[in-house]
């Protein structure tokens, strides 16, 4: 695909690669996020422990990466900390 800009090409193959690292981000995060609720609906306390810490992790690397805002990972985290400690409660 010859272009007539070079440099508009090239910021249209960077934006790609972008966009679809950020959809994967994305997508951890709630499959991750869909595991911690399964496992606090199964009462699966240590589950729910072991999948909320690993979410936490990719909720910070994304925040810190700017694919998620910081007060939307701080509520995304918020909620399921609560969900999770229901259950020990």
């Amino acid at each position: 695909m010859a272009e007539k800009n070079s440099s508009a090409f090239k910021r249209h193959k960077q934006s790609e690669v972008r966009r679809v690292r950020n959809k994967n981000a994305k997508s951890a995060i709630r499959t991750v996020s869909r595991k911690v609720v399964a496992s606090v609906h199964q009462k699966d306390n240590a589950l729910a422990q072991a999948t909320l810490s690993d979410l936490i992790k990719k909720i910070d690397t994304a925040a810190r990466k700017g694919i998620v805002k910081k007060n939307a990972a701080a509520r995304k985290k918020s909620r399921l900390q609560k969900l999770v400690n229901q259950l020990s409660a």
